[in-house]
C-alpha cells in the first residue's frame, strides 16, 4: 500500500504539472479563440503565427526577438561573470566565504517584485534610461547567483592541484583558467547557462519594473498586456507548444549526452 500512495502521489503531481501543457497543446490544434471550445482540428493557429498573417503579429514577434535577445545575452553574460565569481569564492577562507556565499543566495529566495522595484529605484537615482540596456542589466542581475550555485560544486569534485600543476609548467593564470579549469567546469557552467537562458525568458516583475516606457515588451509583459485588453491573442498557444517542446528536446539531449559521458568514464 504504501508504494501504491507513493507512486500514485508520484503521478497525481506530474498530472497536475503538465496537464495545462497538454492542455494548451491540444487546443493549439483548432481556431477557437477562448481556450477549451473545441470548434475542429486545424494547423491555421500555426500557419499564422509563421507567416505573420495574424492581428497585432508584429507586436507578437517582437515581443519573442526581445524575449529571446535580451535572455541570451543576459545569460551569456550572467554565466562568465557567475564562473570567475564562484572561483573567487570557493578560494576564500572561514567566515568571509560564509558571508558572500549567504549574500550570493539571497536574490534568489528574494522575491522577484522586491528585485524589481529595488533595480527600477536604482536606475531612477542612476538617471538611467530605462529599456533594452536596463532590461539586461537587470536579467544579468538576478541570473549571476544561480550559475554561482551550479560552478561551485565543479569546483569542489575537481583537484584543487591541476591549476597549481599548470601554473607550475608555465601557464599564465589566463591560460590556465581557460585550458583546465574551464574544461572541468564546463558541466556546470551549461547547467547555469540553461537556467539562466529559463528564468530569463519566464521573467515578468523585474522586467516589467525595469522595462521603462518606450514600449519594449518580452512574451511575459506582451502576454500580460494582452490579457488585459481583450483576451488572449489564439496564436499563443502553439507558441507556448513550440517552446516546451524546444525546451524539453535541448533538456532531453543534455540528459542523454550526459549518460553517455559517465558511462564512458
Amino acid at each position: 500500500m504504501k508504494r501504491f500512495f507513493a507512486k500514485a502521489y508520484l503521478w497525481l503531481v506530474l498530472l497536475i504539472l503538465y496537464a495545462p501543457i497538454v492542455f494548451i497543446a491540444v487546443f493549439s490544434f483548432t481556431e477557437a479563440k477562448s481556450l477549451g471550445n473545441w470548434t475542429g482540428f486545424s494547423v491555421n493557429l500555426y500557419r499564422n503565427l509563421f507567416t505573420g498573417s495574424m492581428q497585432n503579429s508584429a507586436g507578437l514577434l517582437s515581443a519573442v526577438q526581445n524575449t529571446l535577445l535580451i535572455a541570451l545575452i543576459a545569460s551569456v553574460v550572467a554565466t562568465l561573470l557567475g564562473t570567475v565569481a564562484a572561483i573567487g569564492i570557493f578560494n576564500m577562507k572561514g567566515r568571509r566565504k560564509r558571508v558572500i556565499q549567504f549574500m550570493n543566495n539571497i536574490p534568489m529566495i528574494n522575491p522577484d517584485i522586491i528585485t524589481g522595484v529595488s533595480l527600477f529605484l536604482l536606475f531612477v537615482f542612476l538617471h538611467i534610461s530605462q529599456g533594452y540596456l536596463t532590461v539586461i542589466l537587470a536579467h544579468i542581475t538576478f541570473c549571476t547567483p544561480y550559475v554561482v550555485l551550479n560552478v561551485l560544486p565543479k569546483l569542489s569534485q575537481m583537484n584543487p592541484n591541476v591549476y597549481e600543476a599548470a601554473l607550475d609548467l608555465g601557464a599564465t593564470p589566463f591560460q590556465a583558467l581557460r585550458k583546465v579549469l574551464a574544461p572541468a567546469l564546463r558541466p556546470g557552467m551549461i547547467s547555469g547557462f540553461i537556467l539562466s537562458f529559463t528564468m530569463s525568458l519566464d521573467d515578468f516583475a523585474v522586467t516589467f519594473f525595469t522595462r521603462g516606457t518606450i514600449g519594449l515588451d518580452t512574451l511575459s509583459t506582451y502576454i500580460y498586456t494582452d490579457a488585459r485588453k481583450a483576451g488572449l491573442t489564439p496564436e499563443l498557444k502553439p507558441l507556448m507548444t513550440i517552446l516546451f517542446l524546444v525546451i524539453l528536446a535541448v533538456l532531453l539531449f543534455i540528459n542523454v549526452r550526459s549518460t553517455k559521458n559517465n558511462k564512458a568514464k
